[in-house]
């Protein structure tokens, strides 16, 4: 099995339990071998009182991405620490998405790095997470 394959079956199997990210209307655009891409739409109940997109739905959006980077190995892989900067805000009715990059693997560890954009390609947050593998496949393989 070549990596992207392996990235692409464990995101099939991950999004086949992951009930958060469809409900919220993330949508996984790709994926490959320690990296990941996702977005969703600011509608109106992801605003907040400030009439932006409400920063806790843009850290899911992050988040998820880099969950799905960090998990394209097929080794089971958590968050340990995440963190977000918020630059700009997300408005309602624009398509944000979230790009997670690997930084570093080693060992158990990771290091990823998520930048979410607006429909114009504006920085709306920079997120840097760090992953923990733990025991367990996303599917099972022949090893």
């Amino acid at each position: 099995m070549t990596p992207q394959e392996r990235a692409e079956r464990s995101a099939e199997a991950m999004m086949a339990n992951d009930r958060a990210s469809p409900w919220l209307g993330i949508r996984l655009d790709a994926v490959g071998p320690g990296t990941a891409t996702m977005s969703f739409d600011v509608k109106d109940h992801h605003l907040n009182g400030h009439d932006v997109c409400h920063g806790g739905y843009i850290f899911t959006l992050a988040d998820s991405a880099f969950a799905f980077a960090c998990n394209s190995y097929n080794q089971s892989t958590l968050a340990q620490q995440n963190s977000i900067t918020y630059v700009s805000p997300g408005k309602g009715g624009e398509r944000l998405t979230a790009t997670a990059v690997e930084v570093s693997k080693t060992g158990r560890s990771g290091v990823y790095d998520v930048t979410v954009t607006g429909a114009d390609g504006r920085t709306i947050a920079l997120f840097r997470g760090l992953s923990r593998t733990i025991k367990g496949q996303n599917f099972e393989e022949d090893t």
